[in-house]
């Protein structure tokens, strides 16, 4: 990558110039999303008290298993001289091309689910601020941005995106601020809200909260881009306890606030006040500019599997300008294909609770276990391996049966 993200900007430096302070803030930004503001409404689905047990053991599965990927590549890195320094690196190494391929597979599936979310986001607050006067669709509201996306799909420098990304980090904290100030002035107790609601709707929530927690495929860069290593683990723990903490005050304040008249995305509950429209208008802006940086991960796959072919070879071999319109016609896709999925996604909910019960479980707990048991195992102590299984099979049977509570749940619904 030529151009870099800001705060991200030293990841892809195999000398390692980040401080611990940096560290830090790369994960954060890594992980904290547009995920975040549909917390309560996972609250609202689990019940106050099993939200925030199942916010802590997401964050804590999830560090455990990111410590996990970095141990397994320090195991490696001790036995060969050849560095592996991404997932799909590990994904390969474990299980062959086969095993690279899917975890990149799951990657660009995960990137493409945020990038949905986006979308969803950003369609359903306009339709919130402006469906009275328009009488549009919160779909008309995301094929409206769809030509600002084409276009801003075709700027290669993500640097000249990065005040966006600064601008959209603002607005993030902004929002929070006024959703935690609203929530605080509506709280009266407990007596809107239940502590467990049915077990049956555990994994729908659960699937929402790993969903938060994603960001697995940057962990090895984050440790790698590291100027002391061996600190990393400290610092990721720091970051995950300040997450999950700000995690917990979110969610539990959001459903305290609105007990079952939660929504999806917090950010609905809001009344319609100038300061509510304007944090939904300045999400939305912000979001829409930083859209081609969540994108940008997509766009490098799908370019880099097109080089390759052997027809856009041939055509593009003696012309450049040809070579550019086919790697740009190939974002407008891609562009148009996730804004065609986000039109046809029920809720913002429940989109985001399937994406984190399937790729997100798969790629934050079944590989990074499955891939220390294969290729660090031998030098585990046997708690270590009988761990590893157990994670495993558990995170099988959460990604199986939290599609099953999400599909299920939706249809019923419908």
């Amino acid at each position: 990558m030529a151009e870099e993200v800001p705060l991200l900007s030293c990841l892809h430096s195999s000398h390692g110039k980040s401080s611990s302070l940096q560290t830090l803030g790369n994960i954060i930004v890594s992980i904290v999303g547009t995920g975040v503001l549909g917390l309560p409404f996972a609250f609202r689905v689990a019940g106050w008290l099993a939200g925030s047990i199942g916010v802590i053991i997401a964050g804590v599965s999830c560090c455990y298993c990111m410590i996990l990927l970095v141990h397994t590549r320090d195991v490696l890195a001790t036995e060969e001289s050849t560095e592996l320094k991404t997932y799909g690196d590990l994904g390969a190494k474990a299980l062959g091309k086969p095993g690279g391929y899917l975890t990149e597979l799951l990657i660009l599936i995960s990137q493409c689910g945020g990038a949905v979310a986006y979308l969803l986001f950003i369609g359903q607050n306009l339709f919130s601020v402006f469906h009275g006067p328009s009488g549009m669709s919160y779909s008309s509201f995301i094929f409206l941005l769809v030509p600002v996306e084409i276009a801003l799909s075709f700027i290669r420098s993500l640097s000249a995106l990065s005040p966006f990304s600064a601008f959209a980090d603002v607005c993030n904290v902004l929002a929070m601020a006024i959703v935690v100030k609203e929530d605080l002035q509506l709280f009266d107790g407990f007596k809107k809200t239940s502590a467990v609601t049915s077990l049956g709707e555990l994994p729908f929530a659960a699937g929402m909260a790993v969903f938060c927690f994603e960001g697995f495929g940057l962990t090895l860069s984050l440790e790698a881009a590291m100027r002391e290593r061996r600190r990393f683990r400290s610092v990721l723990l720091s970051a995950i306890v300040f997450i999950t903490a700000i995690y917990l005050c979110f969610g539990f304040f959001g459903y305290m606030a609105y007990g079952e008249e939660t929504k999806d995305i917090i950010t609905l509950n809001l009344p319609q006040n100038w300061s509510s429209v304007a944090v939904k208008v300045g999400l939305c802006v912000a979001l829409t500019f930083t859209f081609p940086i969540m994108m940008h991960p997509i766009y490098e796959i799908v370019e880099a599997k097109l080089e390759r072919n052997f027809l856009f070879q041939k055509l593009c071999s003696n012309s450049r300008v040809a070579r550019i319109f086919f790697l740009n016609t190939a974002r407008v896709i891609c562009v148009l294909a996730l804004a065609v999925v986000a039109s046809f996604v029920p809720s913002f909910g429940t989109f985001v609770s399937l994406v984190g019960s399937t790729v997100c479980a798969l790629l934050a707990f079944v590989l990074p276990a499955s891939f220390h048991f294969l290729l660090a195992g031998a030098s585990s102590p046997p708690w270590q391996r009988a761990l590893d299984m157990a994670i495993v099979l558990l995170g099988l049977a959460f990604a199986g049966y939290g599609t099953y509570s999400t599909v299920s749940r939706n249809w019923m619904a419908s």
